[in-house]
């Protein structure tokens, strides 16, 4: 398979040539059109739990994690 890629581009040199350059502005066009997110979030993990508040902050904290 390797032998007829190489036979096929030695043989049709301008295909090949026409077929790269277009792949070439594809990329191109792609790259400069990718939607990226540039910055992470770094920020903690946040959880909000409601419950009865019958007891101190810090008891129900400790109970809860």
């Amino acid at each position: 398979m390797i032998e007829r890629i190489i036979e096929f581009s030695a043989r049709n040199k301008y295909t090949v040539l026409i077929m790269t350059a277009a792949l070439v502005v594809i990329g191109l066009w792609c790259l400069k059109n990718v939607n990226l997110d540039a910055i992470p979030d770094l920020s903690d993990t946040q959880v909000i739990i409601y419950s009865k508040w019958d007891r101190s902050p810090d008891i129900i904290e400790d109970q809860v994690t």
